[in-house]
Order: structure tokens, then sequence, then C-alpha cells
């Protein structure tokens, strides 16, 4: 035991010790860069980079009291926000916003000293009695750890509805944030901001750059301009060819600067990218011509708005450009199908505020292949004989990754293509999930049970979510309120998402009565790897399966809040399949179900399949 409590001491000051050196190494490049003679960089928005880290020498001091504190524990967001705010990102931004600054950028996109800024940044709380003005509070990450200390100098109530609007011009629970900012808490917290250390990176530490570590790198190449380029996708051979062009127009330095916090729900995930950017980083560009560093964003999605805020972080790293592609941070369509964002609003918005923010819109172009030439070249200046090829992002995942074919060597480079091979499987090896949705006693659960046969038949690993089970185990206590109701389904929603991360399908059957809950649902799984399923039955119908006696106790007002009696249950708009059950019967359906899957390439037909599984179910009634 003495042996394994010294090792334990060991690993925690070897992990202090990490932490110790990085923060050092932050402030020592940080004095650096402000005493280093630029010429040639852009200054920080405002003049200087906020620098929000507490010195050495006083963070013991700090921590002890911290330790005596009320806490705080902070969202995934909201660290990757107090990292930023901590190292300058946000310039001249020193805090979580207050009333005056967040209605400001609301109305405006700017602070009220007149610096432009277009995204809200706040500290969105739930209502805690420990919450009091000129009170401090510890800030804490997912593992307890204290990062910061906020001295509570405002709360305030704000309005999920108007930042939808004015932020992300839309009220369409489709867009993620939208969806998302409903689970966030209904005050929010500013006030002076003490950080003790920056949150701790595992992964690619030598790539984890803060402003003014960057700067210095970047200031030591010594090229005149840089222009920063950031993606949440993968760089192929066409945006390999346009940033070198780039490089070449402007006599920069490209700044190669990944978003790596939180990104778009189905974007491929930071490992796959960033190791695929080394490679392209260390192999097929001049090292002196390129930086590659993480940015630890959690991005908005919010179309133009964010392309200006991101230009503002990139000047705060030394970048004097930014390269824009059309339809810039969009999430895609909303429920009715229709862009978020006009596809060219970003370029726009960036190219109005550019001279007043010192930082130009460089536009992304659209390059094709030319096979006999075996090069790249702007659509604009091909002529219209001209053979052409070209792989677009719907090809390289249906053709390529979904059925297990490398991608050529005139789209991506080799190792690049490798990566991909080994992180994306084909489509009928990866994750799903189908959710069944409708009135209780539609058919969903009954459904479900004969979907997952036949996908066992059919060689993939399904698990089985239903409401009333997971209420049984996950969700034990919870009652039948709108609030208790959307945190079963949200459980349901988190599961499936994992199951279906690691390559299984989850067959979720769920009354989940709210749209919007049903779309923050989808946000957590990966775009096109959810198929919402509208069991469609009859209330009256419904009521003449129910054998529980439910509907009945609702009747009589024994019970309040159900669905479909006292309580309304929202129909998807747009379901992927809606099934009939009056004359359909449960095998049927579920045979709708997987021919869809199979359509869509998450399954594969059985060289034989087996005909005794199939006859037992045909006679299965509903339900529930």
């Amino acid at each position: 035991m003495a042996v394994m409590a010294v090792m334990a001491v060991m690993a925690v000051m070897a992990v202090m010790a990490v932490v110790a050196e990085r923060d050092q190494r932050y402030r020592t490049e940080k004095n650096q860069d402000n005493s280093m003679h630029q010429t040639h960089m852009i200054s920080p928005y405002g003049g200087t980079l906020v620098d929000l880290v507490v010195p050495a020498e006083a963070r013991d001091e700090l921590k002890a009291h911290a330790s005596r504190l009320p806490s705080l524990q902070l969202s995934a967001r909201a660290v990757c926000d107090l990292e930023l705010l901590a190292t300058g990102a946000f310039s001249p931004l020193c805090r979580f916003m207050g009333r005056d600054e967040y209605q400001c950028v609301l109305d405006e996109m700017r602070l009220p000293s007149g610096h432009l800024f277009s995204i809200p940044v706040t500290l969105p709380v739930d209502p805690d009695p420990a919450l009091r003005l000129d009170h401090e509070i510890a800030l804490r990450d997912v593992h307890n750890d204290v990062l910061a200390v906020i001295t509570v100098e405002e709360i305030y109530v704000w309005d999920q509805r108007e930042v939808a609007q004015k932020v992300y011009g839309t009220q369409d629970p489709r867009h993620p944030l939208v969806a998302e900012m409903y689970r966030w808490g209904r005050l929010h917290l500013a006030g002076r901001l003490q950080v003790l250390r920056l949150p701790q990176h595992y992964d690619f530490q030598d790539l984890r750059l803060t402003p003014a570590q960057a700067r210095a790198r970047l200031a030591a190449m010594g090229a005149p301009n840089i222009v920063a380029f950031q993606t949440r996708n993968l760089l192929h051979r066409a945006h390999e060819e346009l940033t070198k062009r780039v490089m070449d127009a402007l006599n920069g330095i490209l700044l190669l600067h990944p978003a790596v916090g939180l990104t778009k729900p189905g974007d491929i995930d930071h490992y796959t990218r960033v190791r695929t950017y080394k490679t392209l980083a260390a192999g097929y560009y001049p090292p002196h011509r390129i930086l590659l560093a993480l940015l630890p964003l959690a991005v908005r999605l919010a179309g133009p708005r964010e392309a200006l805020w991101h230009a503002l972080i990139r000047r705060n790293y030394g970048a004097n450009y930014l390269l824009v592609g059309r339809d810039y941070a969009s999430p895609g369509v909303d429920a009715t199908g229709t862009p978020f964002y006009d596809p060219d609003a970003a370029q726009e918005m960036v190219t109005r505020y550019s001279d007043e923010l010192g930082v130009g819109m460089v536009p992304v172009r659209e390059l094709a292949y030319l096979p006999e030439e075996e090069r790249y070249e702007e659509v604009s200046e091909i002529a219209v004989a001209t053979p052409t090829a070209c792989i677009s992002g719907t090809q390289v995942r249906e053709d390529y990754l979904h059925q297990g074919r490398m991608l050529p060597g005139w789209f991506t480079r080799p190792e690049v293509a490798q990566i991909l091979a080994e992180t994306y499987p084909p489509l009928y090896r990866q994750g799903v999930c189908i959710w069944l949705t409708g009135l209780s006693g539609a058919g969903k659960s009954t459904t479900a049970e004969v979907l997952t046969v036949l996908l066992l038949e059919y060689g993939r690993q399904v698990t089985v979510l239903d409401g009333d089970v997971v209420r049984t185990h996950l969700s034990k206590g919870l009652g039948f309120s709108q609030a208790d109701r959307d945190i079963n389904v949200r459980r349901i929603g988190f599961v499936a998402a994992e199951v279906v991360r690691h390559g299984g399908i989850a067959v979720c059957a769920a009354v989940s009565p709210y749209r919007a809950t049903r779309d923050d649902v989808r946000s957590l799984v990966d775009t096109g790897h959810f198929v919402e399923v509208f069991v469609d039955t009859p209330l009256e119908v419904c009521e003449a399966r129910d054998t529980k006696g439910m509907y009945a106790k609702a009747r009589r007002g024994e019970v309040t809040g159900f669905t479909g009696i006292d309580d309304p249950y929202e129909p998807p708009l747009q379901p992927d399949i809606t099934l009939e059950t009056i004359t359909q019967t449960p095998a049927e359906n579920a045979r709708l179900i997987l021919d869809h899957l199979v359509q869509r390439g998450f399954a594969r037909t059985p060289a034989v399949p087996g005909a005794q599984e199939v006859a037992t179910i045909q006679s299965t009634a509903y339900r529930n």
C-alpha cells in the first residue's frame, strides 16, 4: 500500500510538473512577444493581448483560497471559452460578458468600447443560492479541478429566443446551437476572472500554442503576411494547392489553425484531422512557410457572424488574412431543407469589416483537377470542353469510405487516404441510431424487438433502448413532467450516441413527445447516422391497445400530464420513415426499416437469409 501511495504521489507530481512547465512556457513566450520588435506582424486587436493567468508566485495562495469557495462546474463549451479568454484569443474581451457587453454584441456586433465582437461569450448558470453579487466562485472542469476564480459582479437573465434570432438568425431547433441553448442555465454570470491554470490537454501538446506562443513563432519566420486557414474538415490536394497559391500570392506564411474544441456534430474527430494535418505540414509544405497550431475553440456555427469572430481571433494569433470559403461556419439546412445562411454571407461580412478589423478576406476558390495535364486549376479559368475530375464530399463518404475503397492519389495524399481508411470503416460496420417515436401504445417497442432480430440476422450488433426499460435502470426516480421526460429522452440519446460512436446500432423506442428534444438528441449523433421513425398510430387505436390502463387513468384524471390526453405529442415534421400500424404488422414495418438501412448501406443482405426467425415474428401483435 505504501508503494502504491508513493506511486500515486509521484504521478500527481508529474502531472503538476507538466502543467507548471506549460504555464511557465506560456508566460515566457508572452513576455518575449510583448518585447519583440515586430516590424511586420499585426498587433493584437485592441493593442495588447489579454492575460488572465495568475502569476506563479500568487497561485498557491489563490488555490488554497479557491478550495474553500463555493464551486461551479463548467461545461465543455465554457472551458473552451475560459481558455481563450485567459490567453487573449478573444482580446480585447477579458471576461465572460456582462449585460451591457452581451446586449451590445447582440444588437450591434460590438463591445461597449466600440470594438467589433460578433459572438456573445457568456457563462450560463442555473439559479443557486451560492451565486451572490460580490462573492467569489471557484470554476472547475469536468474532473473537478479548479481552473479559475470569478468574482461575481453581475447576475442577469437572458433570453434564448433573442440570442437564437439575433446571432443564429433562426429559431429552428435543427440548428445545433439553438437546440443546445435550451439546456443552458437561465442566468448569466459576469465578473473579474483569475485563472489558476489552463485546461490540461494530453494530446498534441507541441501544437497547442497560445496566441503569444504562436505570435512568437510566426514573428521568427519573418514573412510580411500571415494567412490563417481554419478548417473542421480534411485537407485534400485541392486545399493544398489553394493554400500554396495564396501563400505565394501574398508572400506569406500559412497559419493552419484547426478548431479542436467543440465542433459541428458529425464532423471528423480532431484526432484524425490533426494526424492528417501533421502529415501534410511535415511532408508537403516548406517548413519555413507553415505553422500548424491547434485552436481550442467551441464553434457556434453562426455563419457570417462566426466568420467575423474567427477573423478577430486570428488577428490575435498574428494573422492579417483569413481564408473564407462559401457557406462558412454553417450547420447545413433547416427543417425545410433551406440553408441556414446565404452561401456568400460569410465572405461578404468579413469583407465589410476588413479595413476596420485589419484582417483581409481571401476567398476560397473552387478548383478542379485536369487529368490530361495532371494539375489543378480554378474552375473559372477552365474552358467548357476541358475534361475535369472531381470528387464531392458526398462521393468521398458514399463511394469510397463507406465502401472501403482507397481515395485516388490525385485527390488526396496517400498518407491521408491511409489514415482515413484506418479511421472510417465501411458503412456496414459503422453505427447508426434508429429512433422510434410515437404515442404510448403505438407499437414502438414491438417493432423495435422485431427489427433487432432482423439486424442480428444481418450480422449487426444491436443495443435496444426502450423508454420504459431505461426508466427502470438509468432514470429511476424521474417523474413525467416535461423536464423529467426531457431528461429521460436525453439520457437515452446520450447512450445511443455512444453506441453509434463505437460502431453499433442503437434501436431506441421512446414516446419522446417534444420536437426540440428529439432534434437535440439527433445533434448528438453524426450527420446521416440518425434515422427518425414516426410510428403513426391514431390515439383511439393506442387507447384500445392499452393493456396497462394508463389512458383510462388519464381520462379519469388519476394521471396528469399524459401524452395525448392532457399533454401534447408533437409529431415529426420530416421523419425519415413513417410507419402505419393498423394494416401493417410489426414484421412488415420492421422490414421497411431494415430495407431503408440496407439502402443506406448500414446493413448488407446475408447470403442465405434465415427463415425461422421471420416465421416466428410475423405472428407478433403490437403491444406498445
